[in-house]
């Protein structure tokens, strides 16, 4: 499963940058990695998993702007669609990193 934060958060005041840069770090060190700006995505070995991750979240997220979480399977995942651009992520997007232990 995959757990994907969207955020859009306002930086018109210094403390509104501190929280964003705030809650951005937090999903960095977290293991959310970027997908493009503003979107960051995190796998979770199962729906119990995804779950707590998003209650983190939902207990760091900033006093103001908007976050949205979504939680799909890996299979969802991997049939996304390029449309424009190219994926310069390092990670394997597809079934053949699945490790069963």
């Amino acid at each position: 499963m995959r757990v994907i934060v969207f955020f859009d958060l306002p930086v018109k005041t210094k403390k509104d940058r501190r929280e964003y840069s705030s809650f951005r770090k937090y999903l960095v060190k977290s293991g959310f990695l970027m997908m493009q700006e503003s979107v960051y995505s995190k796998l979770a070995l199962n729906q119990n998993v995804a779950n707590a991750i998003c209650e983190s979240v939902k207990k760091h997220k900033p006093s103001a702007g908007l976050v949205q979480m979504l939680t799909v399977t890996e299979k969802q995942y991997s049939k996304m669609e390029m449309v424009v651009g190219s994926n310069d992520s390092e990670v394997v997007a597809n079934d053949e990193r699945l490790l069963i232990l």
